[in-house]
């Protein structure tokens, strides 16, 4: 059966995002295309696509065949449900480039952040959380964007109790997963999911036994091929910046969240953010 009479799938646009790692060359000319204007493709005839995306009919049909529809029309039908017609700004900024770019950008990050809420699976973030409170040792890896995240997440937990920690030298994360064994968590952060020096750290992670625990912005990546636990949320694509910068105050959020549910349920934990309170405390006039 179509998916197109289902109510329980997710979001076509979405679905596009996270899948977007594993697309062909003609399949991501598509994407684009689709991802940014649809509202004029659910004008188009498929061959219209086809010419727009520089691909061919028998390629559009073969992009949404991949999504469980029967062809184009079904579709459009689809992104038609899942489409908001944009909302014209307010007058008063069309002729304030600065203030339509500040607006745009709070307004295009809190999208995202409901898009991962609206996505969210609570069980898996149950599951990251347990494995956390069970952990002998917690260690971090991230390179790029994502690492200022990581040693900002280590320095949190270690708040609440835990021994976390993260080194921003990927060499070195690399080695310190080598000692890790059936009872620490190797806790990934990485935009793409597909950062090699990231992927060495995660799969050595696993050689070790280690549990991996991921966040990234893609589901078909090479990360969710060594996480035992994976949190997928990101941002589409912006005009005001790269999508890294957006999809990284997602993943803080994710983070913010873990560390909600850990507080809660780690023993010990308010006693020891207490003390850390006190010490954060002593350095304030």
């Amino acid at each position: 059966m179509s998916r197109l009479w289902r109510s329980d799938e997710q979001p076509i646009l979405e679905q596009i995002r996270r899948d977007s790692a594993a697309f062909s060359p003609s399949e991501a000319q598509i994407a684009r295309v689709v991802r940014a204007d649809p509202h004029s493709v659910m004008t188009y005839s498929v061959t219209e696509l086809a010419q727009v995306s520089s691909t061919s009919v028998g390629s559009v049909v073969r992009f949404c065949q991949r999504f469980g529809l029967h062809g184009f029309q079904e579709f459009k039908l689809l992104l038609s449900r899942e489409t908001v017609l944009p909302q014209r700004p307010a007058a008063t900024h069309d002729d304030d480039p600065v203030t339509a770019t500040v607006l745009g950008t709070l307004r295009e990050s809190s999208a995202a952040l409901e898009d991962a809420a609206a996505h969210l699976d609570p069980s898996t973030v149950v599951a990251i959380v347990t494995a956390l409170v069970k952990a002998r040792r917690v260690r971090f890896a991230a390179v790029g964007t994502s690492a200022p995240l990581a040693s900002d997440a280590a320095y949190r937990f270690t708040t609440l109790g835990l021994d976390a920690a993260f080194t921003p030298d990927f060499i070195a994360q690399e080695v310190i997963a080598r000692g890790l064994d059936e009872r620490d968590v190797c806790f990934v952060i990485s935009h793409t999911g597909s950062t090699t020096s990231t992927l060495d750290v995660a799969r050595t992670a696993v050689r070790s036994k280690a549990v991996v625990v991921g966040i990234t912005s893609f589901l078909s990546s090479p990360l969710a091929e060594f996480a035992d636990l994976l949190l997928v949320a990101g941002s589409s694509e912006t005009r005001y910046r790269v999508e890294a910068m957006t999809s990284r105050i997602v993943h803080l959020s994710l983070i913010d969240a873990i560390y909600s549910v850990l507080a809660m349920q780690l023993e010990g934990a308010p006693e020891a953010r207490a003390a850390s309170e006190a010490v954060v405390n002593s350095h304030r006039i």
